[in-house]
């Protein structure tokens, strides 16, 4: 008979204890989940200065290394956990979660805390959708290919569109 071992997770079964992680004890390394990563979780490692995340993904091990100054803010979102103070980036992916729990209190003092801890401002809780990315016009696509630079446009079914105003000039024999 084989020995079970705790399935993969951020908790093991039974605890109900949300992540919680004291801003004062860094550098701290921790599970997360990333519903990317393969197993749904990965590693992150926390300093005062930079993030390193580790994850599986497809088989293909990656470490990402990012300084703590490119991340947006500390703010709380909602979570399938609870509410849940964030560490902010662009790139939703490498958002990182801090605390969950649903005291508002604690949750406040330890807003202020990562804040000052981290020197990144404290965001207001933003539940509107990202705007769209903006397209774009490509100025290449109405410019005449260069060879066609050099010769007149005109309208082949108005003569007089060609010429401009300038006389004709016909050669006879």
């Amino acid at each position: 008979m084989r020995r079970q071992t705790a399935t993969g997770g951020i908790n093991p079964a039974g605890s109900s204890r949300g992540l919680r992680l004291d801003p004062l004890t860094l550098p701290v390394s921790f599970a997360a989940r990333d519903s990317r990563a393969d197993g749904g979780v990965r590693q992150i490692e926390l300093h005062r200065e930079r993030v390193t995340l580790h994850r599986v993904v497809h088989g293909m091990q990656m470490t990402i290394n990012v300084r703590v100054k490119e991340f947006i803010g500390v703010t709380v979102r909602d979570t399938p956990e609870g509410r849940a103070l964030v560490l902010l980036h662009r790139d939703p992916s490498l958002a990182i979660p801090l605390l969950v729990t649903e005291d508002a209190t604690e949750r406040a003092a330890a807003w202020q805390t990562w804040s000052e801890i981290l020197a990144l401002p404290q965001l207001a809780d933003d539940k509107r959708d990202p705007a769209p990315r903006r397209r774009r016009s490509n100025a290449i696509s109405e410019r005449r290919p260069t060879f066609l630079v050099r010769r007149r446009s005109g309208d082949l079914l108005n003569p007089a569109s060609v010429y401009r105003g300038e006389r004709e000039i016909i050669a006879r024999n």
